[in-house]
């Protein structure tokens, strides 16, 4: 039961072509109250994505003096530097229209994956902003890293229901009965007796991969130490 992509996204996203000109695109994205929108075809396919950093270029490689000849400090250079392939800073700080602006392609993502994949994907491409694809190319909605924040504001109960129904329930262990499942603000306790600690062991890491738990308190108890018999084999 992951949390998956399409339960957290924008559905009403709107979207600029590529002939859109610069200050449209700003406006759309002051409007929508977005870091991000997505540039699509005539046919609704994201074709790249234009983000307000993006459009700040324009600012930022204006000479405030005469040949002041800025250079963003080296940590800027260095992401952009072994990021993802595409235009470069300053060049895009000349652009006037979306198809100068964007990066493309854009990094995308489909509605039924995982939300832990969409956090995973950001990351590895330095992007804040996924446009949300289905099986035929078109757009049907945008995540952002604030959207997948609502993973950590799941009721108590239906994270508790989770991991004592879903993780737990379907498990090979047969006494995950004897653990009692509590969560307060996220964090979840752990309590009972089980009979091998490796048991003990695996209900904690299963309860600490459930979409929206914060943390994981272990107090489960174990009769034998089968753990051991691992470290020897």
């Amino acid at each position: 039961m992951r949390v998956k992509v399409a339960q957290v996204m924008a559905s009403d996203v709107p979207v600029v072509e590529e002939s859109t000109p610069f200050k449209i695109v700003a406006r759309v994205l002051i409007s929508a109250d977005m870091g991000a929108v997505p540039v699509v075809d005539f046919d609704h396919r994201v074709i790249g994505v234009v983000t307000d950093a993006d459009l700040l270029l324009k600012e930022e490689f204006k000479d405030q003096y005469a040949h002041e000849g800025y250079q963003p400090p080296l940590r800027a250079r260095l992401r952009h530097l072994f990021g993802r392939p595409g235009r470069g800073r300053r060049e895009k700080s000349r652009g006037d229209t979306a198809a100068e602006l964007m990066t493309s392609p854009a990094v995308t993502i489909g509605p039924e994956t995982a939300v832990v994949f969409a956090i995973r994907l950001m990351d590895r491409h330095g992007v804040t902003h996924l446009p949300v694809v289905g099986m035929d190319g078109k757009l049907e909605g945008m995540v952002g890293r604030h959207d997948l924040l609502r993973v950590f504001t799941r009721p108590d109960a239906d994270i508790a229901r989770e991991i004592t129904t879903d993780t737990f329930g379907r498990s090979l262990f047969r006494d995950l009965a004897m653990v009692t499942v509590t969560v307060d603000q996220g964090v979840v306790t752990l309590t009972g007796r089980l009979h091998w600690r490796s048991d003990a062991l695996t209900s904690a890491r299963l309860a600490r991969g459930v979409n929206g738990v914060v943390d994981v308190i272990d107090h489960l108890e174990w009769e034998e130490d089968d753990t051991r018999t691992w470290r020897h084999r």
